[in-house]
């Protein structure tokens, strides 16, 4: 009986020590989940400010664009003219749907004889080119069949744009628009 004392007080013993160690981790758990609840907090915070400068963002790009199109805009508007061509009628953001086809267009001018498809971008990039080319031009002649007949201008119009890529729309047959200061400057496309 004494053993058994002695293993009885062992084990009370062992689950005593057993209990304080399970006091620490739950101390040590409460510690990790009040922390935890910090830190998801805090993420949700952070969650917030990129929210919110992603809007900031957005909103600058589209400020930009709508400045750039403005600008464009209204240096064409008084004379009308582009490449020595005037033409009777501008629209800007022109919006088309038929069927299953879609697009805006930037600027469109046109006269008896001849139509001018500008895209308008801040800073022109080589995508901005290939879909001017292909989606861009491609859908305008779907939505527009009544322009089939007339010789057909495709134009880039920038702020900015790297020389090669100047030299490839130029080389493609396309028209590039850009501002020098106060106004633009045009330079004619080297294919025809």
């Amino acid at each position: 009986s004494e053993e058994l004392k002695a293993l009885a007080a062992s084990t009370a013993a062992a689950q005593a020590k057993t209990d304080e160690q399970m006091a620490k981790t739950d101390a040590q758990m409460a510690k990790t989940d009040a922390q935890m609840a910090k830190t998801e907090a805090q993420m949700a915070r952070t969650d917030r400010k990129l929210e919110k400068i992603g809007e900031m963002v957005g909103a600058f790009g589209r400020n930009l664009g709508e400045i750039t199109e403005e600008f464009f805009f209204n240096s064409l508007k008084d004379t009308q003219q582009l490449g020595g061509v005037h033409y009777d009628f501008m629209d800007k953001n022109l919006l088309r749907k038929s069927g299953s086809v879609q697009d805006e267009f930037d600027i469109v001018m046109v006269n008896g004889e001849d139509v001018a498809l500008i895209e308008v971008k801040y800073k022109a990039h080589e995508a901005d080119l290939h879909k001017l080319l292909t989606t861009k031009y491609e859908n305008f002649k779907t939505l527009f069949p009544m322009y089939k007949d007339y010789r057909h201008h495709l134009v880039l119009a920038t702020f900015s744009i790297y020389e090669d890529l100047k030299m490839q729309a130029l080389n493609s047959g396309v028209m590039v628009l850009q501002r020098k200061g106060d106004v633009f400057e045009t330079f004619e496309p080297l294919a025809a």
